[in-house]
This record gives C-alpha cells, sequence and structure tokens, in this order.
C-alpha cells in the first residue's frame, strides 16, 4: 500500500483522481452485472415458455408465467399478452401500449451506460492532463537549473509525469470493453424483446 501512495504521490493530484475514477468505474461495473442478472439479461425461458403457451391459444397460463416477474423479457412479454388482451384497446393502441413498455424497461437497461462512456472520454483526457502539468513543471525546473540540470533529474520527472497518461488509458481501456460488452447485451434483450411481441401479436391470442 506504501509503495502505491508513493507512486500516487508522484503522479500528483491528477494521478489520485484518477485512482479515485478507477475505483468507481470498478464498482459501477459490477454494479451494472448485478442489476442486468437481476433483470434476466441472461436469461428468457420463462418468456419463451409463455409466448410458446400464447399461440397455442393458452392465454392464461401464458400470463400466469411472467405475471410479477422482473425480468425485461417477460416485463415486456406481460404488458404484451395484456395489450392484447384489452378488448378496449385496438391493434394498433395496444402495439403503441407495447412499444412504451418496452422504450421504459430499454432505458432501465440501459442506466449507467452514460457514465461507463463519460469515464472512456474523461480518463485518457486527465492523463494527458496531468502529463502536461507534469511537463510544464519539468521544463519549468530545467529553466531555473540551466546548464547545471541534471539530466536523470529531468528524466525523472517526466517519467513521473507519464504516470498519468498511463493512468488514465489504464482506466478507459476496461471502461470501453465493459461499455461495448453491456451495449451487446441491451441490443440482445432489445432483439429478443421485439421477437416476442412480434409473435404475441401476429401468432394466436385472437
Amino acid at each position: 500500500m506504501t509503495a502505491i501512495a508513493d507512486v500516487l504521490d508522484r503522479g500528483g493530484p491528477v494521478l489520485w483522481l484518477i485512482a479515485a475514477l478507477s475505483v468507481a468505474t470498478l464498482a459501477l461495473i459490477l454494479w451494472k452485472i448485478w442489476r442486468l442478472a437481476l433483470a434476466g439479461a441472461w436469461s428468457g425461458a420463462a418468456s419463451e415458455r409463455a409466448v410458446a403457451q400464447w399461440t397455442q391459444g393458452d392465454r392464461a397460463a401464458a400470463l400466469d408465467v411472467v405475471r410479477g416477474r422482473a425480468s425485461l423479457r417477460s416485463r415486456l412479454v406481460h404488458a404484451a399478452m395484456t395489450a392484447r388482451s384489452d378488448a378496449a384497446l385496438t391493434d394498433a393502441q395496444a402495439r403503441e401500449e407495447t412499444t412504451r413498455v418496452a422504450k421504459a424497461e430499454l432505458a432501465r437497461a440501459r442506466t449507467g451506460l452514460r457514465m461507463l462512456d463519460l469515464v472512456a472520454t474523461i480518463s485518457p483526457l486527465l492523463g494527458l492532463f496531468g502529463t502536461v502539468l507534469g511537463m510544464i513543471a519539468a521544463f519549468q525546473t530545467l529553466q531555473e537549473t540551466g546548464a547545471q540540470a541534471d539530466p536523470s533529474a529531468l528524466a525523472g520527472g517526466i517519467w513521473e509525469a507519464l504516470l498519468t497518461t498511463a493512468a488514465g488509458m489504464g482506466v478507459a481501456i476496461p471502461a470501453s470493453m465493459a461499455l461495448s460488452w453491456f451495449e451487446s447485451v441491451v441490443e440482445r434483450v432489445q432483439g429478443d424483446m421485439e421477437d416476442l411481441a412480434t409473435r404475441v401479436f401476429t401468432r394466436g391470442g385472437a
């Protein structure tokens, strides 16, 4: 821990800020995985079973399968079946209601992705900012000492300045990878939801 603190001290306040950002980013990634798991992003058996029963004409059993479930797909399927079964709604109105629910569920699934995108964008910039500040300080020292400047000391100052750039990239790379992965998961869920809703409206349940 002491060695890590020494490295952070050498990098200055910007490196401490990047370190705090890395901890926050890790927490955000773990929180997002947990949220997606709770939302059933990697499971769809119940919704598939419900739609299969729906297409066979067993409305009550189909609704029972998805009623009360927290899964994104199940909530969408339940909304589609409920709207489709409502005699007061036209087909167009039922589709609009289903679309509204789908948008709300997908917005819930995308919660936190903007923050990851922001981290991936600003982390390298913070690192570059810290490096520029360190370089300025190093060259100020060179100007003050003139010809008597110690090249090894100057190199050490530049090395310390470059720490922030490396740290910024070290935060941005996993943040970008996590963001791409989460977006692919949400896109797959969206595709499944569109397929399930289409099957509810076009197959059986009339």
